[in-house]
């Protein structure tokens, strides 16, 4: 785990502290830390535990980015990973980081602590794919965006799930967003626990929306296989560029403090 600093500062008129304290959590009892990258090895992304998504050509939402596998791209500085969005010309490109069959999980809880860019244009997400298809292409074997945010929104967080039955396509994707107070100056902690009942979502330690199984068939809940978690700063699209592309906007940046997935023993 990630050593944290505490600073105190002692006072003539009595003791105060400021500290720089582990986030709060909502890690559920009986629930063991099975795989984490706290960041602290500068440099690129721990090829052990992440691998890249390259291309370009919208990614099926039109966004403008190319994500490649370069260091301005992302890399791992001072304890956090930093993915970087730049635009040369008004060419964009980015990183889009997978664990896919380096880190695949069927439940668990899944916390990532992460500042997101500000900018009109930017759209950076934390969320998880299937690592097989096995009930067909998106959406039937489902899709779980553990956090979302656009930037013409700055302090909105969205999160949703996908499925066949459930999906954004048709209007029925089971979704929630609130108002989080500094989501592009300070870091906040995102976190889901999967359960083969339920998926509960969090922000900062407290519940922020829950989607039950209704126990009808895979269309409604494909959540019983394995899934990866991915990491992306994408730019403009059919969402992130709703309301354009700040053009004065040059580069953006999401930064990752660390991910952490815990199981049941």
């Amino acid at each position: 785990m990630k050593n944290r600093i505490l600073l105190c500062v002692i006072i003539t008129a009595g003791l105060f502290s400021s500290c720089d304290r582990e986030p709060v959590s909502a890690v559920p009892e009986g629930m063991t830390l099975v795989w984490s990258d706290e960041f602290d090895r500068d440099g690129a992304p721990d090829p052990d535990k992440w691998a890249y998504s390259t291309g370009g050509n919208g990614w099926g939402n039109g966004e403008l980015q190319f994500y490649t596998d370069k260091r301005e791209n992302s890399i791992v500085k001072d304890g956090k990973l930093i993915l970087t969005a730049q635009s040369e010309n008004g060419l964009w490109t980015s990183a889009r980081l997978k664990t896919q069959h380096k880190g695949d999980w069927t439940y668990g809880f899944f916390e990532i602590r992460a500042k997101v860019p500000r900018g009109r244009g930017t759209w950076p997400a934390i969320w998880m794919l299937p690592t097989f298809m096995k009930y067909g292409n998106w959406p039937r074997s489902g899709e779980i965006d553990i956090m979302e945010h656009v930037g013409f929104e700055p302090d909105i967080i969205h999160t949703s799930v996908h499925t066949n039955a459930y999906n954004h396509k048709i209007g029925t994707h089971k979704t929630a967003h609130d108002t989080v107070r500094g989501a592009t100056r300070k870091f906040q902690t995102y976190a889901m626990e999967w359960d083969p009942d339920y998926i509960q979502w969090y922000i900062n330690g407290e519940p922020f929306y829950r989607f039950d199984n209704p126990h009808i068939s895979n269309a409604e809940w494909p959540f019983d296989i394995p899934f990866y978690l991915i990491l992306n700063l994408a730019i403009g699209g059919t969402w992130g560029g709703q309301q354009g592309i700040d053009e004065k906007m040059e580069k953006a940046e999401m930064i990752v403090d660390y991910v952490r997935v815990y199981q049941k023993n």
